[in-house]
């Protein structure tokens, strides 16, 4: 007859460690198999004649049991590394997120959120791997890496339609649109996720977070001037020159090192909601123009109030820190101001693209001016401040 060996280490097991004792620690185990390998003869198997027989030159129970031994100290070694491993990962969840108190001056930004900071990371690598985990940024960075996919897909889309649908003058009417919000996202996407590298990184990519918010302003603007102001060339061409003069400075404004310090979080927002605000100069002409009712319904001008709302509310709120101020700790993660006003940012995108919408497709409907005339530059001023 003849014993596998994983019969005879069962056999071997089953006779060492009686039930009654298999729930016994550790060191009663040993103890006993110790005791047990010496009381036994050592007995090997012949396997021709399947007799049991004393030789010191075939496999022993004493052999047997010093694979036994190393088995258990196989199962007990599992839930010690286990545990070791659990402490490991433990250690590096609570060195992952900091306490305010313990930033560098460089991340101190805003005191009402307590903890859930990232420390310094001096590697790029770290900095985008954090994407995926729990931080203060963590919203933050999906909430506008989220809407610069959107409006990527969105833009391939209307690019990519024919010409029959979707004439070329359209394409690149909403084109400008479509690379000023993709770029104004990407931006605070980057700046939010590499904000922790280090000092130098940070105050690159906190310009260029600035410098998207004038770009989106700007690209914003152009559609709706280009169809509000279609048939009035030297109008629409002022105002167009006046938003690009005025967004190069905010531009320029915003590579100022102080400009990006905690202290000037008012002025930031005062001074882009001034930029924003300024559309409400060539909405008002609209409507003197073409009259409120045409410039409330096909005029889009609804469309443009919303967006402007969405703008002011959110920036209003990351200017004043609510709610965090209301309740410091409570809204280190979720429901921060700034995620707020990110939210905000994509939704008023969104709002501006359905209204530009609403106004191509009425421009087309209405077809080419039947006169091209540039009025003069006076007359443009003229109409202006009638």
């Amino acid at each position: 007859m003849n014993y596998s060996y994983k019969k005879i280490k069962d056999q071997l097991l089953s006779d060492t460690i009686p039930i009654s004792d298999r729930d016994s620690n550790e060191q009663t185990i040993r103890q006993r198999i110790l005791t047990r390998r010496r009381s036994e003869p050592s007995l090997a198997i012949d396997q021709e004649s399947n007799n049991y027989q004393r030789s010191p030159y075939h496999l022993s129970y004493g052999n047997l049991y010093d694979q036994a031994d190393d088995l258990i100290d196989t199962v007990f070694e599992v839930p010690t590394k286990c545990v070791e491993q659990a402490k490991e990962v433990g250690k590096r969840v609570v060195q992952y997120v900091v306490d305010h108190s313990h930033l560098p001056h460089w991340l101190l930004d805003n005191e009402y959120l307590i903890s859930g900071h990232r420390p310094p990371m001096p590697s790029f690598k770290e900095c985008f791997a954090s994407i995926f985990r729990l931080h203060t940024e963590t919203v933050n960075i999906w909430t506008h890496l989220l809407g610069t996919l959107f409006f990527i897909i969105v833009a391939i889309y209307f690019i990519s339609r024919p010409s029959s649908e979707i004439h070329i003058e359209q394409k690149l009417t909403f084109g400008a649109f479509f690379l000023g919000a993709i770029l104004c996202l990407l931006f605070s996407t980057l700046y939010h996720t590499l904000s922790c590298h280090s000092l130098k990184v940070s105050k690159l990519f906190n310009k260029l977070d600035y410098c998207g918010i004038s770009i989106l302003i700007i690209a914003s603007f152009i559609p709706w001037l280009y169809y509000g102001f279609y048939c009035e060339f030297g109008t629409k061409v002022a105002y167009l020159l006046t938003t690009i003069l005025l967004g190069t400075g905010c531009i320029i404004v915003s590579m100022w090192d102080k400009f990006a310090a905690p202290e000037y979080r008012t002025c930031r927002a005062l001074l882009f909601i001034a930029f924003g605000l300024f559309g409400f100069i060539p909405t008002c002409h609209y409507a003197l123009l073409f009259g409120f009712k045409h410039a409330f319904t096909t005029g889009a001008a609804q469309w443009l109030v919303v967006m402007a709302v969405l703008y002011i509310s959110g920036a209003s709120l990351y200017a004043a820190r609510i709610p965090e101020r209301l309740a410091p700790g409570y809204f280190d993660i979720w429901f921060q101001s700034h995620q707020i006003f990110h939210v905000f940012v994509v939704a008023a995108a969104c709002v501006h693209y359905y209204g530009l919408c609403v106004l191509s497709l009425h421009q087309s409907s209405i077809g080419d001016c039947r006169k091209r005339i540039i009025p003069p530059f006076s007359s443009v001023l003229n109409s202006m401040f009638d």
